[in-house]
């Protein structure tokens, strides 16, 4: 890889960095923002879901008429918006205002991560986009491990404003860099394309039983592992009495785990087969639901001991169901479908969040309550996940599903 090659992959890296983080502060900032604006988990759930839910509609929208723009100047346009839009959330001064601002950035956020994506595989061949997607993709756990942890210290120093100011503000620094370094991207136009709209993707996936069912099966992760999510800060801080200094730490040690479990389960489910380290995972992770829905007054040791080993299978789930969705469409239309898996995996998410606002209600002193109703929910859905990965991707299904 040049020199020019690895400042690319480090500017897309660092994007890819200051998106997911924003989408991923939202939810462990519920103890801080349901007392400053006096809201219900019910609204706070909007809050977590109007990101995601913008997301995906945006994502699959532009999924019809995004290879008709260059990739360079349509991934400025996205970044830009994003940010204006993120630093509006870091000046807030109502929850309506807040909700609103946090719609706008999922509809440019929605756009972001398939263009990162299809820069890289026009920028490098297939032999070398591995490593080249790794070192972008890695943005997720860095988030996970360093981003989390600081944002949630910044929010104890200052206040809740100050991450999306950060956020915003490392993102403008990027600009003029990814304005320098990052090429034209063209090459995939003809001479004079005009924006036009392209439906035959939409109708290869409807028209065939596999991929629907593909893309419902990433809807029932993401949907069954993101139910119980949002409330995990309210309920250690307002139900256990954990302090906010130290509910960071489950984010290091959660995104620690999930780095190095990233890495070591994806290379166990190409030797052992992905199908079964993917039936491991969920089989781990559905006593670990149980037992952190329910959790009681303990030491914070054990806590961190159960979130990284949730964080863990969690990871190994994720890993392997997405690469064993990948091989589900053709190459040659491997794109689009992956524009419409990413736009399920953002309304996963966001109908998680929307669920679980409406499950669990406030007790007094902010208490959250009916959260383990959450933790039997996530195990249902994440069972039918199973069963629709058996009958999908088990060597004696494969001939059966068409």
């Amino acid at each position: 890889m040049t020199k020019k090659e690895r400042i690319i992959i480090f500017l897309l890296a660092t994007l890819n960095f200051t998106h997911i983080l924003d989408f991923m502060i939202m939810m462990p900032l519920g103890n801080y923002l349901m007392p400053f604006f006096k809201i219900n988990p019910q609204q706070f759930s909007m809050l977590v879901a109007a990101y995601t839910i913008a997301a995906s509609i945006s994502g699959f929208l532009a999924a019809f008429f995004i290879d008709s723009l260059d990739r360079k100047k349509s991934l400025l346009f996205a970044f830009t918006g994003f940010l204006l839009a993120t630093l509006a959330c870091g000046f807030a001064p109502t929850y309506e205002v807040l909700l609103v601002s946090r719609l706008i950035a999922g509809v440019f956020g929605g756009l972001i991560g398939a263009q990162v994506i299809a820069i890289i595989s026009d920028l490098f061949t297939y032999e070398r986009r591995g490593r080249a997607m790794g070192a972008a993709m890695s943005a997720f756990a860095i988030a996970s491990v360093l981003g989390i942890p600081l944002a949630l210290y910044l929010s104890n120093l200052f206040s809740w404003h100050a991450p999306f100011i950060f956020i915003a503000a490392l993102g403008f620094f990027l600009i003029p860099f990814l304005i320098k370094y990052l090429p034209e991207i063209n090459s995939h136009l003809e001479p004079g394309q005009k924006i036009a709209l392209k439906l035959d993707g939409l109708k290869r996936v409807l028209s065939e039983r596999k991929q629907v069912l593909a893309l419902l099966f990433t809807g029932f992760v993401m949907f069954g592992h993101f139910l119980v999510v949002p409330f995990i800060n309210p309920f250690l801080e307002f139900n256990l009495g954990y302090s906010k200094s130290i509910t960071p730490l489950i984010y290091l040690v959660g995104g620690t785990a999930a780095f190095f479990s990233a890495n070591i389960l994806g290379r166990v489910s190409d030797r052992v087969g992905k199908l079964k380290v993917f039936r491991i995972c969920v089989f781990i992770s559905l006593p670990l639901v149980i037992a952190l829905t329910h959790l009681v007054t303990i030491p914070y040791w054990i806590v961190l001991l159960l979130f990284a080993c949730w964080f863990t299978v969690s990871t190994g789930r994720g890993v392997t169901s997405q690469a064993m969705v990948s091989h589900v469409a053709d190459p040659k239309y491997r794109g689009s479908f992956q524009n419409f898996n990413s736009s399920l995996q953002q309304a996963g998410t966001g109908l998680a969040s929307l669920v679980a606002g409406f499950v669990v209600v406030e007790k007094a002193g902010g208490r959250i309550g009916h959260y383990s109703r959450l933790g039997y929910l996530s195990v249902g859905v994440l069972v039918v996940a199973l069963l629709l990965a058996q009958f999908l991707f088990s060597p004696r299904q494969q001939s059966v599903v068409k």
